[in-house]
């Protein structure tokens, strides 16, 4: 029987190659949008370390939810700021016209 962490571990590794040849594929002009909208789906991984800090009776699963949780909601603000910057780029500048008004 194969040991679980050696089962993690060729996941990962698997995990890891699969998403380099996935994200090597996306053209220029969509990388933007697909970082920010990813960036998003991480409010998923504050709701799993939620959880798990729920569930926490050691210092170590504690310490690991709680990190989980920080960087996760990093991730989540700093997609809405490319969001917002990217939403920007596509506003209208005012002419001539409107600006004397």
């Amino acid at each position: 029987m194969v040991p679980v962490f050696l089962v993690g571990i060729y996941v990962f590794v698997l995990s890891v190659f699969v998403g380099f040849e996935v994200i090597s594929k996306v053209p220029t002009m969509l990388h933007t949008p697909l970082m920010s909208g990813t960036n998003f789906i991480h409010g998923i991984v504050i709701v799993g370390a939620i959880i798990v800090l729920g569930y926490a009776d050691d210092g170590v699963t504690k310490t690991i939810g709680f990190v989980a949780m920080v960087l996760a909601t990093a991730n989540v603000v700093g997609g809405w700021f490319v969001t917002d910057r990217m939403l920007e780029m596509f506003k209208r500048r005012p002419t001539d016209r409107e600006r004397k008004r």
